[in-house]
């Protein structure tokens, strides 16, 4: 299928079409890092540093240790990890040792945890001493073997380490006392004891997984999409070339999004490690503490999501902190308000672009750019090496400009196929081609445009909601008789998630009541924010719910409101 790419001559000439991308292992690059910048600052974790030699040797001891409890090539290792040094040291334990990482998100419930790991295969976890006692419940229900526990506090500086405990009982939240036994074993440990010498296995970049990143693709449960080294070199590198002013071995990552997130393992992690850049690490958004750290330890790339720039520009203190050292922002998960966008710039000083992207292309695939033409509402133009195209829903063909259809896209970061699931590998991708589900268009310029997303997801805070999953849940409560789910408009999250439920006849039920049950069983991005009692539900003549309808009119009231 050949396509015209306008878009090429909007390219700056520090830009090149095609860049070249290296068919070696993704570690490769931390190796590379800590010969070229070894005494440099890799991390920065709440004051705690550690260099580019250190993050090398601690990744090293880790690979060594799981290749002695038995690890093979290519199995797969769940780490579910805050943003923390010991999630950038467990991401290349694993691939050094020749494993698949298994991103996952430390908010998952029992019920999410137990299915990803048995999708998945997972035989190793690396996660939170406050996570203990829900991934331990895993070991009699998936094929789990080891559990590498470590605590915030292991990577904390002097006094602060001391003191973590007693801050977390005075808070409250439960201090579990674990022991490095049997197939138990603590990542302080093993960083003490370990030998950073590995067995490097073979590799061939180009097939080899590196990870399997859940997501739920158009529709259904989540699915793992297994992404290669070359996959994930690829997408590192074009989002490199796009950011040519950046300044290789000298830039500060300001590490807000998730490294369990596909967005932030690419865009902060592993462009952070290829060029040698800082990354300062939080392991939870809060505004004010973000602010400060701006301030204090001056970051110049802020990679983040609406949601997180909204929650800075709303905050009331604002005007007292110094943000001008901000450079770059790429905004990544949701749509980015142009008003957003103006207002940022305004404070820092800086540049914010939207880039557009999907778990299965690693992710990014197009962006505005940073110094050169940029179009209000458009995500911008395909990065090197990236064809993008509409595909018409009239002809079947490739689309006019201007005319509406799904966006395709094609590429080296374009993923091999969904984990362990042929049909929906057979449905996304085409000739090459990854159907996206999205509906747009791209104009004369090659500019593209997103009208519609992939149906039924909802984008909450970031982060995919996938609607058959909560109501899978709910339909679990004993006075649900119908129940669907769906996004609908929100000021701060873009969307948020609303679930429609019909009683079972002489039930009487709260929102507060299914509040407390959906905590029990769903992470908390995914609980409803809204529940609405009806007496029915709109329907096809078939009985099949319409969740578009609820839809349209949650949009006209938003409209009218």
């Amino acid at each position: 299928m050949e396509i015209q790419k306008p878009w090429l001559r909007h390219y700056p000439k520090e830009i090149p079409h095609e860049i070249t991308i290296e068919e070696k292992p993704l570690y490769d690059y931390l190796q590379q890092a800590a010969a070229e910048f070894p005494t440099n600052t890799a991390i920065h974790f709440l004051g705690k540093t550690l260099s580019y030699t250190e993050l090398y040797d601690q990744s090293l001891k880790l690979a060594n240790y799981l290749q002695s409890l038995g690890l093979q090539k290519d199995d797969r290792v769940s780490i579910m990890l805050p943003n923390c040094p010991q999630a950038v040291i467990a991401y290349y334990g694993v691939l050094l040792a020749g494993g698949i990482v298994v991103q996952t998100n430390p908010l998952y419930m029992e019920r999410e945890l137990e299915y990803q790991l048995k999708d998945s295969q997972s035989t190793f976890i690396v996660t939170l001493d406050l996570l203990y006692p829900r991934v331990s419940k895993m070991k009699a229900l998936t094929n789990l073997k080891h559990i590498i526990i470590t605590g915030i506090k292991d990577y904390l500086p002097f006094p602060k380490n001391l003191l973590y405990p007693f801050v977390q009982k005075k808070q409250k939240k439960l201090v579990v006392k674990i022991e490095h036994q049997g197939d138990t074993h603590l990542f302080k440990k093993i960083i003490e004891l370990s030998e950073p010498i590995v067995d490097l296995p073979e590799s061939n970049p180009a097939e080899d997984i590196a990870l399997l990143q859940y997501t739920g693709g158009t529709t259904g449960f989540p699915k793992g999409a297994m992404l290669t080294h070359k996959n994930i070199i690829a997408n590192t590198k074009m989002c490199s070339s796009w950011m040519y002013k950046s300044r290789r071995g000298k830039e500060s990552m300001l590490g807000i999004v998730p490294l369990f997130h596909v967005y932030g393992m690419t865009t902060l992690l592993n462009l952070s490690v290829m060029q040698g850049y800082k990354m300062i690490l939080l392991p939870k958004f809060d505004a004010t503490e973000t602010l400060k750290t701006i301030q204090k330890l001056k970051p110049t790339l802020f990679p983040g999501a609406p949601t997180i720039y909204i929650a800075l520009l709303n905050h009331p203190d604002i005007k007292k902190y110094d943000l001008s050292s901000i450079d770059c922002c790429i905004s990544g998960s949701a749509p980015l308000p142009l008003d957003v966008q103006e207002r940022f710039e305004e404070v820092t000083g800086g540049l914010l672009i939207e880039g557009y992207g999907l778990t299965e292309a690693s992710p990014v695939t197009h962006a505005n750019f940073f110094w050169d033409k940029r179009k209000a509402g458009s995500i911008g133009v395909p990065w090197p090496n990236t064809d993008s195209a509409i595909l018409s829903y009239e002809s079947g063909g490739i689309a006019e400009v201007n005319e509406l259809g799904e966006i395709i896209v094609r590429g080296p970061q374009v993923m091999k196929g969904y984990w362990n699931k042929k049909e929906e590998t057979e449905a996304t991708l085409k000739d090459d081609w990854l159907l996206t589900g999205d509906v747009g268009y791209m104009d004369e310029e090659g500019y593209f445009y997103i009208v519609d997303r992939k149906k039924d997801v909802i984008i909450a805070g970031g982060f995919n909601v996938y609607p058959r999953e909560i109501e899978e849940v709910l339909y679990e409560h004993e006075k649900v008789q119908e129940v669907v789910v769906a996004g609908v408009p929100d000021p701060y999250r873009g969307e948020t998630v609303k679930a429609y439920i019909v009683l079972k006849n002489n039930e009487n039920a709260t929102p507060e009541e299914f509040n407390e049950y959906a905590r029990k069983h769903l992470a908390t991005y995914k609980v409803p924010h809204i529940y609405e009692f009806r007496e029915e539900l709109p329907k096809t003549a078939v009985g099949k719910i319409l969740r578009r309808v609820l839809i349209e009119e949650e949009h006209a009231k938003y409209k009218n409101a």
